[in-house]
């Protein structure tokens, strides 16, 4: 009868062993429950984390920058004649042609006018003619000076004969006046050079028929002093102030990359064209060396300075809706506060901010979709505003 203690003993061992088993596993499911419990509250964390949105901030900088404004222009000369015929006429000679330099007088064409010559050999008789009769007028008048004298002449005849010769001598100077006029045109028949400079364009040539004045399609020659060049450009209204008379700038054509000449603003039409909203202003560009041409093209670079209190942003910046235009800020606690604001300039990658802005201001460089007054953002290191 000995064994039963022994299955009592073991049985329990086995019942302990049970238990600490079931202990075990309930230690284990307690952890299991508690790591993800943890593991819930980090992903909540972290989802809340990742829903507030990441912004960088635009550096304001209260010092005025300068804003390049590039124009595209035309090249003129400053100096530029075309010359038309005074006499009708053929062309004789032709001493000149397209790109030739000329002075001043020098003689580009001869005209042949036979008709005009004529009317010069009329107006030359006619002169002689009434030259002879006022002789003839101042004869008769001395002669009755005399016979007054003596009783044979009333003064009446004399008064008379005083008019007549001073008809004769009107008559005398008008026809003095028609022969200098006749030479003036004859002097005509040489087209001569007005002033030092350059042909930039023929339009005739030996054996063509000219007709006199500038109602001609196109002037003979066109002489042009290329030593100084005028450009030409319009600058939209909101640039326009800031280009004042005197100011420097820089002009670059397509033929010469990389090369700047140096200009100056000598006028402005002090008006804003309705059409297209510009005002035209002019430059002068000293081309001694000739290296530029008339009628090209040319691009004009301004370097305008800012005006102080005016803050640049990039363009990104703006948040444009029905409440108008608008930037986000940034306060000490990083919530967002929207500021209403107006444009001064627009340049390009940049906005000049007119007003809405302060020095002290945060503002977002490139806001997310949906963001409003009072959210929470994080802020990375702000990036610094460029210069133009």
């Amino acid at each position: 009868m000995e064994p039963a203690p022994r299955r009592n003993g073991l049985g329990r061992k086995l019942g302990l062993a049970g238990v600490v088993a079931a202990a075990l596993v309930a230690v284990l499911v307690v952890a299991g429950v508690g790591d993800r419990e943890a593991g819930s509250a980090r992903l909540r964390e972290w989802t809340e984390a990742q829903a507030i949105p990441t912004v960088a901030l635009v550096k304001l900088d209260p010092q005025p920058g300068v804003a390049s404004l590039d124009l595209p222009g035309r090249l003129q000369a400053a100096t530029q004649a075309p010359i038309y015929a005074r006499v009708s006429g053929y062309v004789k000679t032709r001493n000149v042609d397209i790109g030739d330099a000329v002075k001043a007088g020098q003689t580009l064409a001869e005209i042949e006018a036979p008709d005009l010559d004529q009317q010069l050999l009329q107006a030359k008789a006619d002169l002689a003619s009434a030259e002879a009769s006022a002789r003839l007028s101042q004869v008769t008048l001395d002669r009755g000076r005399i016979l007054l004298s003596s009783a044979v002449m009333s003064q009446q005849d004399l008064d008379q004969r005083a008019a007549d010769l001073g008809a004769k001598q009107a008559a005398v100077k008008a026809a003095e006046a028609n022969v200098e006029r006749q030479r003036a045109l004859a002097d005509y028949e040489r087209v001569a050079a007005p002033f030092d400079g350059v042909v930039t364009a023929r339009a005739t040539d030996v054996g063509a028929l000219i007709n006199a004045g500038s109602s001609a399609v196109t002037p003979m020659f066109v002489v042009s002093d290329l030593r100084r060049l005028l450009v030409y450009v319009n600058v939209p209204q909101n640039y326009a102030p800031a280009i004042r008379i005197g100011a420097a700038a820089s002009v670059s054509a397509p033929e010469y990359p990389g090369r700047a000449f140096p200009a100056a603003v000598e006028a402005s039409s002090r008006a804003v064209d309705a059409a297209s909203g510009a005002t035209l202003i002019q430059l002068a560009i000293d081309n001694a060396s000739g290296a530029l041409m008339p009628g090209a093209y040319a691009s004009v670079h301004f370097d305008l300075p800012g005006a102080p209190g005016v803050f640049r942003i990039p363009v990104g910046a703006l948040i444009f809706d029905r409440r108008g235009l608008r930037v986000a800020t940034v306060d000490a606690d990083n919530h967002v506060a929207l500021k209403r604001v107006t444009i001064a300039r627009d340049l390009g990658a940049e906005i000049e901010i007119g007003s809405g802005l302060g020095a002290d201001d945060r503002v977002v460089a490139s806001p997310p979709d949906g963001l409003a007054d009072g959210d929470l953002v994080r802020v990375v290191e702000p990036q610094a505003q460029r210069k133009s």
